[in-house]
């Protein structure tokens, strides 16, 4: 069985690939699986999905929502306070991706039988970290699935606006405005036939649903003379807060929240009040959409067929208003199928009878720090340019390589990668990855290099560096010592 499979913030929503047809699996609570883990503070069980989301308001349970949201800052040995438990985040993610496998064969009616192989397409937001993409990635094949191929969510929601919109071969341009429970990512694709090649990207790593949320609870709270209120009843309030958003239409005059959770009346708000709390959020995002435009060389709003908006939070009335106002009525254009669209188009690419590509780049730059001037300096190298074309599932690796005469016994490598450069220099969202040792002198093989002091000496090994860049986004150096042939390998993460 051939699936994709979207790792949303608030939302997992998995499609198949069925003849043609790409159809949303129901699971037992929903066209969806809540991306959410519970632990109970007694015992330290862990339940998941739509297990963690029936004992939500138990006595006794931790609830751990948007757990990709834990993502954006951790790297492979990064762990996550749970009830009585620490837990890796890549034990919890394996967790999460092994009950999603069992509920697909057990819990849903995707047809799938307990020995069928499960293939997937993935996704991630166009601005992950390269820790994000490797830990989905690991997650994703612990926990029972065969992973084809890792794509950026807004590109993956182009295929579903391809399949569904697009019916000649002309060459247009199309801007994905994905607004999702924890992310937002904005790509411009080229589309010429079946192939969709992304011209540029960007996005916010850390803005989204759950944000819009937090704002209307702080408001409603405010209001009711209630900002005092503890963990639990905070909760209770902002579920209430979410399910009036979600019922707001662009017609809709008030909002009405349920504060039986403080054990209050009703609150009522002007819907204006609400979405003026919210203004701030969406402009972010009306921005990163204008510099996307402003930096893609030689493509102007004219060439653009249409501005889509996926995700979740992209039904939020506000949203769609705001980038009418600022874009264009005719121009804006939401998917049928916000919730899925990602998952949907994953498995439009997956489809082997469909024949899509995607050529995409990488949404960062990534790089090295190096000593310069004997010593007196340091400058940054960067080995990845943002915008390197990515190559395709099964191809090569992009490969760049690094050559060298050693001026210490010991190589430490301090490895980064940037949102831009100024002037050279990593500039923007700047994201520190795990440091790297490597042994010049041949007698501190088998050293603990992170406690070794590192010493200048003459005529070292001629060293050589070899970066590989897969389809995933992710990067792996081999550093070699050309004396010898000794090697060590590096799978670069946070």
């Amino acid at each position: 069985m051939r699936v994709g499979i979207d790792f949303g913030t608030t939302h997992t929503v998995v499609a198949l690939v069925d003849r043609g047809n790409f159809p949303v699996v129901s699971f037992e609570g929903g066209d969806f699986v809540p991306s959410l883990v519970a632990v109970h503070d007694a015992s330290g069980t862990l339940r998941w999905g739509w297990d963690a989301a029936s004992v939500r308001h138990e006595p006794g349970w931790t609830l751990l929502p948007s757990v990709k949201r834990l993502l954006s800052d951790a790297g492979p040995r990064s762990e996550v306070v749970a009830g009585p438990r620490r837990l890796a985040i890549g034990t919890l993610l394996e967790g999460f991706f092994s009950a999603l496998h069992r509920d697909l064969v057990a819990r849903s009616n995707a047809g799938i039988a307990a020995n069928d192989a499960i293939t997937a397409a993935i996704s991630v937001p166009a601005n992950a970290s390269t820790a994000q993409r490797f830990l989905t990635l690991e997650a994703f094949k612990a926990g029972g699935f065969a992973v084809e191929a890792l794509l950026n969510e807004p590109s993956a929601a182009g295929f579903e606006y391809a399949h569904r919109s697009r019916r000649d071969g002309r060459r247009e341009h199309l801007v994905v405005y994905d607004l999702g429970g924890g992310t937002f990512d904005a790509s411009l694709l080229r589309m010429t036939g079946k192939t969709n090649e992304v011209v540029a990207t960007n996005g916010i790593r850390r803005l989204g649903g759950d944000d819009f949320d937090e704002a209307i609870l702080a408001l409603v709270l405010e209001r009711a003379g209630a900002r005092d209120a503890d963990a639990e009843e905070r909760a209770l309030v902002r579920e209430e807060c979410v399910r009036a958003k979600e019922a707001l239409s662009p017609n809709s005059r008030r909002l009405l929240v349920d504060l039986s959770g403080l054990g209050k009346e009703p609150l009522v708000l002007p819907a204006e009040e609400v979405n003026e709390v919210c203004v701030p959020l969406v402009a972010r995002t009306l921005e990163a959409v204008a510099t996307l435009l402003a930096e893609a060389d030689g493509v102007e709003w004219a060439d653009v067929a249409s501005l889509y908006v996926v995700g979740g939070g992209g039904l939020f009335p506000l949203v769609p208003r705001l980038l009418r106002e600022r874009f264009g009525a005719p121009r804006v254009r939401r998917s049928p199928h916000p919730f899925a669209a990602t998952a949907m188009g994953l498995a439009v690419w997956l489809d082997r009878e469909g024949g899509y590509a995607l050529e995409d780049r990488l949404s960062r730059h990534f790089g090295v720090f190096r000593e310069s001037g004997e010593g007196e300096d340091v400058v940054f190298d960067t080995i990845f340019e943002k915008g390197t074309v990515l190559p395709a599932p099964g191809e090569p690796p992009v490969v760049v390589t690094r050559r060298y005469r050693a001026a210490h016994d010991v190589g430490h490598f301090r490895f980064l990668e940037c949102s831009r450069l100024a002037d050279g220099r990593p500039d923007g969202d700047v994201t520190p990855w795990d440091e790297a040792f490597f042994p010049f002198e041949p007698l501190l093989r088998t050293a603990d290099l992170s406690s070794t002091p590192i010493r200048r000496r003459a005529g070292g090994p001629e060293i050589a560096e070899t970066y590989a860049l897969g389809s995933e986004g992710a990067v792996t150096v081999v550093v070699t010592d050309a004396t010898d042939g000794f090697s060590r390998t590096f799978r670069l993460t946070r």
